[in-house]
């Protein structure tokens, strides 16, 4: 079976569940991994466990580089998830080669994170599995970035955490659809 093309629907997630996966296991990736990709896992978490798929979807996130390895999540980005009632947890590490082979779909923050991803995957059937996490935004209008908001203020802070949740229900939804699972 053939991977589907960049922006043909489910990607990698697609993919896994039609190859008869038991469950799906993606990856939020991000430039250090302390905003943005744990940002995202936080959020996807919450919905997954709101959703009653803990069982059947894995959530890790990572970055392409290594300037935070074993730091926690910025306090920024825990506090703008906290106000919303989502709990960032774990600690930053780098992606590894390996995380091509254990993920089934491996998410990018932006385009440069994208990139770096499809330059690091071993192959390209590990290239197929990297997609861009606005992507699934349906207002994403032609922006496919979230933004880093490391250098701002706590605002770009909250404005990511949008984007994220946007972003990350309309995952959810084509991951239960991948899976057979009903909303």
């Amino acid at each position: 079976m053939g991977e589907p093309a960049r922006g043909e629907g489910n990607g990698g997630a697609r993919t896994a569940a039609s190859a008869g996966a038991r469950r799906v296991r993606v990856l939020f990736v991000c430039l250090g991994n302390i905003c943005r990709s744990p940002t995202a896992e936080g959020v996807m978490r919450a919905l997954v466990r709101d959703a009653g798929l803990e069982d059947r979807i894995e959530l890790d996130s990572a970055g392409t580089g290594a300037w935070h390895i074993d730091e926690p999540p910025d306090t920024r980005a825990t506090n703008a998830a906290l106000e919303r009632g989502v709990e960032l947890e774990g600690r930053a590490r780098q992606v590894e080669r390996d995380d091509f082979a254990e993920f089934d779909l491996i998410v990018a923050m932006d385009r440069s994170n994208l990139a770096d991803l499809r330059r690091i995957a071993p192959d390209e059937a590990a290239r197929a599995k990297v997609r861009l996490l606005r992507d699934f935004d349906p207002s994403a209008d032609g922006e496919l970035d979230v933004p880093d908001p490391y250098h701002g203020g706590s605002r770009g802070f909250d404005d990511v955490f949008d984007l994220v949740q946007r972003s990350c229900v309309a995952l959810l939804a084509e991951l239960r659809d991948a899976l057979g699972e009903r909303a």
